[in-house]
């Protein structure tokens, strides 16, 4: 039997300055829908990004604080900092600031800060200065991830920082449709009219190839198995491939896929690896949390195994 060799185009469509409708045909009956699926998962989940994580304003204790001379409120000003899309693509967090006095509109432009940090839309609109005596000074944590942060799984910090939900993806929205096209005389081929929105950081182009790599990057892990078993990191301790499910990967746990990726950028690939990380320890890992370890804990146990103290 003859390997089932893929035969389609791609065209492109621009619907919008950060939107693209990418257009597959034909695709073999019903790959139109495993195709859509597949990339609309990793689109959403695997795509790394930048976002603020937590800042700090001058004179302010917590988010329910006055502002005297401002406008909005702290609140106001955490959802706009939530709307602040980066460029950053570094592990280690970098710090951006602004200082504005006097009657002024503050927009996100008014930051400075690292040259490999960069703001893709200045134009947002921060807070609003209404008097000649009003002045604000506020400095934020800007880190790269993926997926979504919430507030709760956030590492703790100094007394006057202020944590902030993040949203890491810049791929904002994926939608997906199947139709029937035509090839000669039949007319059971499938058309996949697939819209990627991004938030400007990086093109929906960019994106659809970085969710088609890393596809790539699994399934040819099937095709082409490893031999070896992968090395663990000198920093994590081993536990005996004896015990039975050791070898286990990440992903035959069932973890939500923000807390598998973490994982594995912290070099924990299979059960084993994770049953030798004391509790303590995973808490402290990026983008993981006490609540995040509690979730790995009963997922473990689902499996048969317990995780450490």
């Amino acid at each position: 039997m003859q390997d089932l060799q893929p035969q389609f185009r791609i065209q492109s469509q621009e619907l919008g300055s950060n939107s693209t409708r990418f257009i597959f045909e034909p695709l073999s009956q019903g790959f139109g829908h495993t195709f859509g699926n597949s990339l609309r998962r990793v689109l959403y989940s695997s795509i790394p990004g930048a976002a603020i994580t937590s800042f700090s304003v001058s004179g302010i204790n917590h988010q329910f604080s006055s502002l005297p001379g401002i406008q909005e409120d702290l609140v106001q000003i955490v959802l706009a900092l939530k709307q602040v899309r980066l460029r950053y693509s570094k592990d280690t967090p970098a710090q951006i600031s602004l200082s504005v006095k006097s009657v002024k509109e503050v927009t996100a432009g008014d930051f400075s800060g690292p040259s490999d940090v960069t703001i893709a839309n200045p134009d947002l609109v921060i807070a609003h200065l209404t008097d000649k005596s009003a002045k604000l000074e506020l400095e934020a944590t800007v880190e790269s991830g993926l997926g979504y942060s919430p507030v709760e799984e956030q590492p703790r910090t100094t007394l006057g920082t202020i944590r902030i939900d993040a949203t890491f993806s810049p791929v904002t929205r994926v939608n997906f449709t199947v139709e029937a096209t035509r090839v000669g005389r039949f007319t059971n081929y499938d058309k996949l009219l697939l819209d990627i929105i991004t938030d400007g950081t990086i093109t929906p182009a960019f994106a659809l190839e970085s969710a088609a790599r890393t596809l790539v990057s699994y399934f040819s892990a099937v095709v082409s198995p490893q031999t070896t078993s992968p090395s663990v990191p000198s920093a994590l301790p081993s536990v005996s491939s004896s015990v039975p499910g050791a070898t286990l990967s990440i992903e035959e746990v069932d973890l939500p896929t923000r807390i598998a990726n973490a994982l594995q950028k912290a070099g924990i690939d299979t059960v084993g690896q994770l049953l030798a990380t004391p509790y303590a320890e995973l808490s402290k890992i990026k983008n993981l949390g006490g609540k995040s370890v509690k979730v790995i804990h009963l997922a473990l146990k689902e499996k048969g195994f317990d995780l450490p103290a």
